[in-house]
């Protein structure tokens, strides 16, 4: 078993709110954040982060000259990034390391930017630096005044574990004793959407008639608000459900097992499937069978408590990971769960949303289930929790954590 790193600090902002106490209030309630918006002439079904919580975002974008020119990528995670350091109580001056990726990047300034380009056949100034996806970490150093090393990358939506997987080995390399890692995503966005649109993967719950929770929703909108439009690890979905949301989340990680940790990762595993085709997966996700493996260790499945699962809520990406879960623990599957319900799949940002809901559970040792799955199957203690994450290329990440 690997040495511990300790999550000393975790930070977000997504359809939950800005903070880790607004997170665990919006957990308590059954309520999804889900909701319908226009792009151009299509409306599609989102998860936007509060009204409220713009107004923050706002407000850093007016903050300083330079940062009126950011995507929201970057913003989300200057403003995650600033709260997680002030909770681990580090400083600028400690040099820490920055590993903040993201899957799709700087989509809001890369549409708008080719979009002039396609009418004026010029690119303006700022729009290389701008959605290069570098300035993410680089971005979040400047703010923080710190000077350790930058890195960002894509790794489809598992980045943000790839993240953890970084900055741990960075701890353990000896070259830095403090990490700030995370992903970040924007991608409500007109060309986003009507790409995940073209792989069916998208929830039409309010476009197609289709019937989701006892409700009917009609073909020329005039319906009712859906009870679950994202129907994330309900394995008997007749239809994908997918919905796209935004956030940011930034976890502080230390070298060792410290007094004041919010959780401490206990072991990691990977892997990555020979594809079929560009989104494929098989069957029974052997790519999370072998991260599962490996992240458990010499620790036996069935001193598993929960496992947060990646389900972003479509029939074969469900119930693959559904499938592996079953050959690794066999007749003792763990209390299953996962947030895509509720504030739907952010992408890159996804896997660190995922980690904040175990962290969340492990402090305040309360499951949250998902409110249409009956007969759920409820941990009777919360010590060891599983985080999983997989993205398109069938690159796999498994995180234990316990507190």
């Amino acid at each position: 078993m690997q040495k511990p790193i300790s999550i000393t600090a975790i930070s977000s902002i997504s359809p939950l709110g800005n903070s880790l106490e607004d997170a665990w209030k919006s957990y308590q309630n059954n309520q999804h954040c889900i909701s319908e918006k226009s792009f151009d002439t299509e409306r599609a079904l989102v998860a936007e982060i509060p009204k409220n919580t713009k107004e923050h975002i706002e407000l850093l974008r007016q903050s300083d000259s330079k940062y009126k020119s950011l995507d929201d990528t970057v913003l989300f995670a200057i403003h995650a990034s600033r709260q997680a350091i002030k909770q681990a109580n580090w400083n600028g001056s400690d040099n820490f390391g920055i590993n903040i990726g993201s899957s799709r990047g700087a989509t809001q300034l890369f549409e708008t930017y080719h979009k002039d380009f396609l009418k004026k056949n010029k690119a303006k100034t700022l729009s290389s630096p701008t959605t290069t996806l570098g300035n993410i970490s680089s971005w979040v150093a400047h703010d923080l005044q710190t000077q350790g090393p930058e890195i960002s990358h894509s790794i489809t939506c598992s980045t943000a574990l790839h993240a953890i997987l970084n900055g741990m080995a960075w701890i353990n390399s000896g070259m830095c004793d403090k990490f700030l890692v995370g992903g970040s995503e924007a991608p409500l966005t007109p060309f986003t959407i009507a790409q995940m649109q073209a792989l069916k993967i998208y929830s039409k719950a309010r476009l197609n008639g289709i019937k989701h929770s006892g409700k009917i929703y009609d073909q020329d909108h005039q319906s009712i608000e859906a009870s679950f439009p994202c129907l994330a690890l309900d394995l008997n979905k007749k239809q994908n459900t997918m919905v796209l949301g935004e956030g940011a989340s930034i976890a502080c990680l230390e070298a060792g097992k410290k007094d004041h940790a919010l959780a401490t990762i206990k072991g990691v595993g990977y892997a990555t499937e020979i594809l079929e085709h560009n989104i494929s997966i098989s069957s029974d996700a052997q790519c999370f069978q072998k991260s599962m493996q490996m992240a458990l260790g010499s620790l036996s499945p069935n001193d598993i408590d929960v496992i947060v699962m990646h389900a972003p809520g479509t029939i074969k990406g469900d119930l693959s990971e559904y499938n592996a879960i079953e050959k690794i623990f066999c007749n003792k599957i763990p209390a299953l769960t996962t947030n895509k319900w509720k504030i739907g799949h952010t992408f890159g940002a996804s896997g660190a949303l995922s980690i904040e809901l175990a962290v969340l559970m492990l402090q305040y040792k309360k499951f949250i289930g998902i409110p249409y799955l009956k007969n759920q199957n409820t941990p009777k203690k919360i010590e060891n929790i599983l985080v999983n994450a997989v993205g398109f290329g069938g690159n796999a990440v498994s995180i234990l954590l316990s507190k």
